[in-house]
């Protein structure tokens, strides 16, 4: 769920000290939309969770007064306009569970994508084919969860640009695939 609202959520207030956790989550991953909902229900179980629909997206929300508490990098302005870091008990949360955070960060800001290359072999040219993953985040603080999360779990890295992290060595690609799994 961190990983989620780091890449797609915000909290906003509403009446009376109640704020609303909202999830983006496009109409393409009807499985991630289920998920979302699933764990948002898990934290606040007292709470109903609804889904709105908006244009190309259904927005998965939950009204509580705890939201700021459970999530203090909410805050005024852009996610990458302002220091995101985690509490302490954020940290060792994503220590005993960096999968789960991986997950998160990549469902909401990344993706897996077959990239290629040609080499030339023996006077021919023939093009090879390689799954690899992009995070991307306007953040350098994010990006920087993201790599310090990655590392506790062994995935070899690369920034490819200011705002974003390739995973394409083939064994760091294969511990991605086991544990973080396509988008649904």
């Amino acid at each position: 769920m961190l990983g989620l609202y780091l890449g797609d959520g915000c909290i906003s207030s509403g009446k009376r000290g109640v704020y609303f956790l909202r999830i983006a989550c496009a109409d393409s991953w009807p499985g991630l939309i289920d998920a979302c909902a699933e764990a948002m229900q898990l934290i606040r179980p007292g709470n109903k969770v609804f889904r709105v629909q908006r244009q190309g997206c259904q927005n998965v929300t939950c009204y509580s007064k705890h939201w700021p508490c459970l999530f203090p990098q909410h805050g005024p302005g852009k996610k990458h306009d302002r220091t995101i870091s985690l509490e302490a008990w954020q940290q060792r949360i994503v220590r005993a569970h960096p999968w789960e955070f991986i997950r998160g960060l990549i469902h909401s800001d990344g993706c897996r994508i077959t990239n290629w290359t040609t080499k030339l072999i023996g006077g021919e040219r023939k093009r090879y084919e390689y799954p690899r993953y992009f995070f991307t985040n306007l953040s350098a603080d994010i990006l920087g969860l993201f790599t310090d999360a990655l590392d506790l779990v062994g995935v070899h890295w690369k920034q490819a640009n200011k705002q974003n992290i390739s995973v394409a060595r083939r064994a760091s690609v294969a511990l991605m695939d086991a544990h973080v799994g396509p988008k649904h």
